[in-house]
C-alpha cells in the first residue's frame, strides 16, 4: 500500500519528505498546461464529433421525410387493393369471399392464393406497384433505423469527450487550488507575465504583416486582427476562438466554406511540403490530429492554442509540445 501511495506522488510531481508536501511549482506548472493541451484535444474530437452528429441529424431528417412520402403512397395503393379485394368478393359471392368478410383489414384477402391468382391477371400492375412501395418503406425504415443507432452512439461520444476535457481542465484547477497561496500568487503573476510577453509580440508581428490579395493572405490577415482574443472551446469568434474554429472564420472571409474541425480540416486543399509553406496555409499537428495553425512566414504562425491562452504568433516548429507536426494544406 505504501509503495503505491509512492507512485502517486510521483505521478503528481509531488516531493515527498517527513509527510505530505505541496507539489511543487514548476511541476504543479506542467501539469497545469499538460491538462490543458490535453483539453483541448479532447475538445476537438468532440468538434468532430458535433459535425458527424450535424451531418446524421440531416440524413436522418430527409429519410424520414421520404418514408412519410412513401407510406402514404403505400396507404393508397393499399386503399386500392382493398377495393379490388371488396369488387372481388361482390362479384364471388359468400364462397371465396368469406374471409374477407370476417376480416378486419380487405387486402389480407389478397393473401389467398387462389384469389391472387384470379385477380393478378387483371391488376397485376396494381399488385406490383404495391409490393414495390411496400419494400421501399421497408428499406427506408431499415436506413433511418442504422443512421439513429449511429446517431445515438456520436452523442455518446460526444458527451464523453466533452467530460473528460472539463474532468481535465477541473484537474489542473485542483492542482492549483492545492498550492499555498503564495505559490499560487506566484504562477499567476509568471503566467501572466508570460502571457503579455507573447502577446505584445504577437501584435509587432500581426501589425508587419502586409500581405496581398490572394486567398490565404486575406484569411491570414483576418487570424491576426484576432490575436489577444482568449481560448474558449466550439467558440468561432467574435472575440473567443477554438483552433479550428479561428481558421473556419479566418478562411470564410476569404470565400472558403470549412468545417469547425481540425480533423476534418486536413481534408481540404492540396497538401504542400513544408519546404513550400506559404503565408496562410494551414498547418496540423498530433496523431491523431487535434490542433491547426496558420502559417504567417518568416518560420512564425497564428493559432488559438489551448484553455489559458490567447489567439498568439509564435515560432512554428515541427513539434508543438508534444504533437507533431503532420502536415500543411494549401486552399
Amino acid at each position: 500500500m505504501h509503495g503505491l501511495i509512492l507512485v502517486f506522488v510521483l505521478l503528481l510531481g509531488l516531493v515527498p519528505s517527513n509527510g505530505w508536501a505541496a507539489p511543487t511549482v514548476e511541476s504543479a506548472q506542467n501539469e497545469v498546461d499538460r491538462l490543458r493541451t490535453l483539453a483541448a484535444e479532447k475538445f476537438e474530437a468532440a468538434n468532430e464529433a458535433t459535425i458527424r452528429i450535424k451531418l446524421l441529424e440531416r440524413q436522418t431528417a430527409v429519410l424520414e421525410s421520404r418514408e412519410s412520402v412513401l407510406r402514404k403512397e403505400l396507404d393508397s395503393a393499399g386503399l386500392t387493393l382493398s377495393r379490388i379485394a371488396i369488387s372481388q368478393y361482390t362479384s364471388a359471392g359468400l364462397g371465396q369471399g368469406l374471409d374477407l368478410l370476417f376480416s378486419t383489414d380487405p387486402s389480407q384477402y389478397l393473401s389467398d392464393a387462389g384469389v391472387l391468382e384470379m385477380v393478378s391477371r387483371k391488376y397485376g400492375q396494381q399488385l406490383r406497384e404495391y409490393a414495390l412501395k411496400k419494400q421501399n418503406v421497408e428499406a427506408t425504415q431499415l436506413v433511418v433505423q442504422d443512421k439513429t443507432s449511429l446517431l445515438k452512439a456520436e452523442r455518446a461520444k460526444l458527451n464523453r469527450q466533452v467530460s473528460d476535457a472539463k474532468k481535465d481542465l477541473a484537474s489542473a484547477q485542483k492542482i492549483l487550488n492545492g498550492l499555498k497561496k503564495e505559490d499560487r500568487e506566484r504562477l499567476a503573476r509568471e503566467e501572466a507575465a508570460r502571457e503579455n510577453k507573447i502577446l505584445s509580440e504577437s501584435k509587432k508581428y500581426a501589425q508587419s504583416y502586409k500581405g496581398d490579395n490572394t486567398r490565404g493572405s486575406i484569411a491570414l490577415k483576418f487570424a491576426l486582427a484576432q490575436v489577444g482574443d482568449v481560448y474558449v472551446w466550439a467558440a468561432a469568434g467574435p472575440t473567443r476562438w477554438d483552433c479550428s474554429g479561428l481558421t473556419m472564420r479566418a478562411f470564410q472571409k476569404a470565400g472558403v466554406s470549412l468545417p469547425h474541425s481540425s480533423r476534418i480540416q486536413v481534408k481540404y486543399g492540396k497538401n504542400i511540403p513544408i519546404s513550400s509553406l506559404k503565408p496562410g496555409d494551414l498547418l496540423f499537428f498530433g496523431k491523431p490530429i487535434s490542433h491547426v495553425s496558420m502559417y504567417m512566414g518568416g518560420g512564425k504562425m497564428v493559432q488559438a492554442p489551448r484553455p489559458g491562452k490567447r489567439v498568439e504568433v509564435v515560432k512554428f516548429v515541427t513539434m508543438f509540445g508534444k504533437k507533431p507536426f503532420v502536415g500543411a494544406r494549401r486552399l
